[in-house]
């Protein structure tokens, strides 16, 4: 059980940054913050969880079930992630490329506290035992007062350097384009990885900085065990709201541009975009598909195709796609139908998962999984693991993951400067550390 205690805001922004820094100090913590994005199914402005009173983490094969038994017994809020190579848990697939980072599969874990903020208002949801730290953490917070940090001197310049380079990824795309041509595939979602070795960073920092830039409305902050990730994900992967499931998948990107006239000319010219298009129908077919094996017969809708949505860096095209489901349907069922998310695989999936595994040169780990949490009825938000740095303090390693959908229409040098588009807040990100 939990004690529940809420507190009236004066300055909401302000709190919400100094509850980041007041989090710092704990070894497990997930900051979730939707930069005050607003669409028609909103949770929190942002939520903290921090500081396990359990956890539970697992590899392939025994994940999914783990995690069940996990989050049936407890029947309370768990905080975790979802790694893409779940996949091989499902279907007769296998990772076997290169890995700087060895994530685990799968890491959840039970917060001590939990504090939900919403607008001018706070909520602090403590387990039993702990109630009585509410209002000494509330000060804390409005003080903004750390007890401790760990924040390291961050490497200067960091060399940033490709697991591929140019030339070699525009020759995958078009061995990519071939497979497409013979019938193989309709899409599939190319990634590749920049990585730094031998490199501090400061995490926190390094977050606030991202999230400054990108102000993205599924941005998360996650430490755990010496690991980090630091993500600017402008995606939801899964939401579940009692018997109501909706999956909003972004496919279709565009530049900004400083001048208005022509920022709106390129955000015209994306939702006209007939390739763009293409990419997008076929990811949302795949997740009605996805949807479709367990939710209420005739249930499945798409309640917006196309839409674009505008962002500090791009445009995006985003679509939303809802099912209803009976409330006796495990949501772990929900997301096994569907994972990993079709927008970071292609169509038909499974052919799309084998392909990426023979194309690609890093294991994906946690990128284009999810992070997010289940609440004590088993409601669920997650969102898609993408526009992310992933830092692995112990290792000195840093990376992030990019990558673009190939279709028929695909042309691979336009594909690498999306790619690069994609990259160029991480990228700028880790080259001022040290400024």
């Amino acid at each position: 059980m939990r004690a529940r205690k809420h507190f009236e805001l004066k300055d909401a922004a302000s709190f919400k940054q100094s509850l980041l820094q007041w989090a710092s100090q704990f070894e497990e913590v997930v900051f979730l913050d939707s930069n005050y994005h607003k669409d028609n199914y909103p949770s929190y402005d942002a939520i903290l969880a921090v500081d396990a009173q359990s956890y539970v983490r697992a590899k392939v094969g025994e994940a999914f079930e783990a995690l069940y038994r996990y989050k049936k017994e407890l029947q309370d809020w768990v905080f975790g992630y979802l790694g893409y190579d779940l996949k091989n848990e499902m279907e007769a697939l296998v990772s076997n490329n290169a890995d700087g980072l060895e994530y685990e599969d799968l890491y959840f874990f039970q917060p001590r506290r939990l504090i939900l903020v919403k607008e001018n208002r706070v909520e602090f949801l403590y387990l039993d035992q702990y109630k009585e730290w509410i209002f000494h953490d509330f000060e804390e917070i409005l003080k903004g007062k750390t007890e401790k940090t760990d924040r390291p001197s961050p490497c200067e310049k960091p060399k940033i350097r490709l697991r591929i380079h140019k030339e070699e990824y525009l020759a995958k795309v078009s061995e990519v384009l071939k497979r497409i041509q013979l019938g193989d595939i309709y899409e599939v979602n190319v990634c590749q990885e920049f990585f730094v070795e031998d490199c501090e960073i400061d995490p926190l920092a390094t977050f606030e900085n991202l999230n400054t830039i990108s102000a993205s409305p599924f941005a998360a902050f996650f430490k755990w065990d010496h690991k980090y990730a630091l993500c600017a994900s402008p995606e939801r992967y899964l939401k579940r709201i009692g018997e109501t499931v909706i999956s909003q998948p972004i496919k279709g990107t565009a530049a900004r541009s400083m001048d208005v006239q022509e920022d709106q000319q390129l955000r015209n010219a994306l939702k006209q975009d007939s390739k763009e298009q293409a990419e997008n129908v076929m990811i949302v077919d795949l997740v009605r598909n996805d949807l479709s094996k367990k939710s209420k017969k005739g249930s499945v809708e798409v309640e917006e195709l196309f839409g674009i949505y505008t962002f500090k860096q791009v445009h995006q095209m985003i679509s939303t796609v809802k099912a209803e489901f009976d409330r006796t349907v495990d949501s772990l069922e929900i997301i096994k139908d569907s994972f990993p998310m079709g927008s970071m695989t292609g169509a038909p999936k499974i052919a799309a998962m084998e392909i990426i595994e023979e194309t690609e040169v890093s294991k994906r780990g946690l990128y284009s999984g999810a992070i997010g949490y289940f609440t004590p009825t088993d409601d669920f938000d997650f969102n898609v693991v993408i526009r992310s740095i992933l830092f692995h303090a112990d290792r000195k390693y840093v990376s992030y993951t990019v990558g673009g959908a190939i279709t028929a229409n695909s042309i691979p040098l336009k594909e690498y400067e999306e790619c690069l588009l994609k990259a160029k807040a991480m990228r700028s990100v880790l080259e001022s550390q040290g400024d």
